[in-house]
């Protein structure tokens, strides 16, 4: 099973979703072909070099921790997927980042819809929290994601960096 990488005081906590049984099937975080998760994290300034997947265990030295919204169980066509918000707040909790990050608009409305939030509308800065800590939406470093050119994530990416600035 993959991990959670979190340490106590990390500076951002970057949060997807994942189902519960596909969790397995990973050895490292964003390590799909066509990511440009770890592109992202340097072009944007939240860490100093370049990493790969094989460095995600490296991440909490610089300030960041990685989890996912777990979905539990498969839902029914229409159905809303189920979270462990529970088990997510538990994660932050002991993280205790600055903010919450999620990794795409789809990881942000999971969680609004489970939590009872309005999902948002675009990328930034939430209006909610997420258990007590500010909380902040990212374009989806998947190669699914190729409409939005990189450019422009790695910006939205970088305003992630001066949120975190500001608190």
């Amino acid at each position: 099973m993959l991990d959670d990488l979190v340490e106590p005081g990390v500076r951002v906590l970057i949060a997807g979703t994942i189902a519960q049984w596909h969790r397995v099937e990973r050895e490292h975080y964003y390590d799909g072909a066509g990511n440009h998760f770890w592109t992202l994290l340097h072009e944007s300034g939240l860490v100093s070099q370049r990493l790969t997947p094989a460095d995600d265990h490296l991440l909490p030295a610089f300030g960041i921790g990685l989890t996912d919204l777990v979905r539990t169980r498969r839902s029914a066509p229409g159905e809303p997927p189920v979270f462990d918000v529970a088990g997510f707040h538990r994660v932050i909790q002991r993280a205790d980042p600055l903010a919450v990050a999620f990794v795409s608009k789809t990881a942000a409305a999971s969680y609004a819809r489970a939590a009872g939030a309005r999902p948002p509308r675009g990328y930034g800065a939430l209006s909610w929290r997420v258990a007590e800590r500010p909380a902040f939406v990212l374009p989806g470093p998947s190669g699914a994601n190729n409409g939005m050119p990189l450019p422009l994530r790695i910006a939205l990416w970088r305003d992630l960096v001066d949120f975190l600035d500001t608190l």
